[in-house]
């Protein structure tokens, strides 16, 4: 396996540098982050196609990661309920060394094999869910034993990761590859592979929630109405698609809480 996170930088003395050739190395490296996800679509909507049927059923998507891997995964499972309208338990983020490690590195708790495996056992994990283990250098041994236990389990597997044919890719049913090439700071894959993972896992929770019903047109119709902006973008929505007055509009997107159940509403009256 050629180690591309770890490989030098394209670029020496940065400690030398002024401040905009820094900036401008930087967003240089940041280009090639777009094309290399272009390349991975095929994979992604392969995982995406596996996914929607079994949350149809009932099942769960579950992110386990390590530092940056890990974070990134919890915030894109905590902004899928306020967004659409679902449950917590819908997308689980899971990362070495529980919660604390959200706000401070823990670093340590990603070379245990087994305690992932562990923690997806207490969330009574089956044969509906789906396992994706995200790590840009595929060799972390938290996230390895997830997907490896996983996939003895019969439950579907993928990884995000910016390295060739690791071993966490060789552990998973499918592998989605963004090479994006060295970090501008070598090794430091907070930067380009974090980049390429969020931008994947947008795709994929993005994408799941539009198959399963939870966009009309292109608004977050199942949106949680939790500050006045929202407030505001609910009622409009509900202008724009009935021709309500606002002020209607919004009595009734307050009173039924979504606007999904104010078009429900109406459709049901037109019947």
């Amino acid at each position: 396996m050629v180690n591309i996170t770890e490989s030098s930088s394209n670029y020496d003395n940065l400690e030398k540098m002024s401040i905009r050739e820094l900036l401008e190395g930087i967003h240089s490296e940041d280009k090639k982050v777009l094309p290399a996800v272009g390349k991975v679509i095929p994979q992604i909507e392969k995982l995406v196609a596996e996914v929607v049927p079994r949350v149809k059923k009932g099942g769960r998507l579950f992110y386990v990661g390590a530092g940056t891997s890990g974070r990134l995964g919890i915030l894109d499972a905590s902004e899928i309920p306020p967004t659409y309208g679902v449950g917590y338990g819908l997308v689980v983020g899971l990362i070495a060394g529980g919660d604390q490690a959200i706000r401070k590195a823990v670093e340590s708790a990603e070379d245990d094999e087994n305690l992932s495996w562990k923690i997806l056992k207490e969330y009574k994990i089956n044969e509906l869910d789906t396992v994706v283990g995200i790590a840009a250098s595929g060799r972390t041994p938290y996230v390895i034993g997830a997907v490896k236990k996983a996939k003895e389990n019969k439950i579907l597997t993928a990884c995000i990761t910016s390295n060739k044919e690791t071993i966490l890719a060789q552990n998973v049913d499918i592998p989605i590859e963004v090479i994006v090439g060295p970090e501008f700071v070598t090794g430091s894959t907070r930067m380009k592979s974090g980049t390429a993972q969020k931008l994947v896992l947008n795709m994929i929770t993005t994408a799941l929630m539009i198959q399963l019903g939870k966009v009309k047109g292109n608004k977050m119709i199942n949106m949680q109405l939790t500050n006045r902006k929202l407030i505001e973008r609910g009622t409009k929505m509900i202008t724009d698609e009935l021709g309500y007055a606002e002020s209607k509009a919004k009595r009734l997107l307050l009173l039924h809480g979504s606007v999904q159940k104010v078009l429900d509403e109406f459709k049901a009256k037109e019947l």
